[in-house]
């Protein structure tokens, strides 16, 4: 007769119940996405600056130069950002909105100014290169009270509508006429295809430099 005892039975543990602070596998996921949040704006993994303290940056470790030009007669220096366009050492610098910023990509001519009696776009012309440079906008064509020939052939052939190309047609027209290309209509409108209309007044453009020309 055997004299070993036989092992008792094991009985598993029961499961111990649940307990109502325990989490669940939802309450586990948010939580696991909060802190995942937290260490990023904790600064463990970093994020793009702000756009306008990356602009003030720029401001301040953007290279400047003085320059000095004449405006309509006027003498002016100034020291301006070396990405300074013409155009806008006009418009906000010394205040001439005459040229006007259409498209601030050469392609509308509305910005077109006179330098040195040569018309340019002055939105592709960086207005650091014009030292000792002479100027010449729609603002300074007229002689006191007395408009340009061309400005008073513009509203004698009643040549705008909207009036927002108008300067440039008109700065660009006075540069047609002093070059010499107003031999015909054809000849006006192929040097004067720089210069945009929406509005469409093309015909009547031709017609007042043709006037201004003397040619009517």
């Amino acid at each position: 007769m055997s004299t070993e005892r036989p092992e008792p039975a094991l009985t598993p543990p029961a499961d111990p119940p649940a307990s109502s602070s325990a989490p669940s596998r939802r309450a586990f996921i948010a939580t696991s996405t909060a802190i995942g949040g937290t260490v990023v704006a904790g600064g463990l993994v970093a994020g793009p600056p702000p756009l306008g303290a990356e602009a003030a940056v720029a401001a301040e470790a953007a290279p400047g130069s003085r320059v000095s030009l004449t405006v309509n007669g006027v003498r002016h220096t100034v020291t301006i950002d070396n990405r300074t366009s013409l155009l806008d050492l006009l418009r906000e610098r010394l205040g001439l909105t005459g040229a006007k910023k259409g498209c601030n990509a050469g392609a509308c001519g509305a910005c077109t100014v006179l330098v040195d009696g040569r018309r340019v776009n002055s939105c592709l012309t960086l207005a650091v290169r014009l030292e000792g440079a002479e100027v010449t906008t729609v603002e300074g064509l007229e002689k006191g009270d007395r408009l340009h020939p061309l400005q008073q052939a513009f509203i004698d052939q009643d040549a705008f509508q909207c009036g927002f190309c108008t300067p440039g047609q008109i700065v660009s027209g006075v540069a047609c006429i002093q070059e010499g290309h107003t031999g015909s209509p054809e000849e006006i409108r192929e040097w004067m295809s720089g210069n945009l209309c929406r509005c469409g007044c093309y015909v009547k453009i031709e017609r007042a430099i043709e006037q201004a020309a003397g040619r009517k």
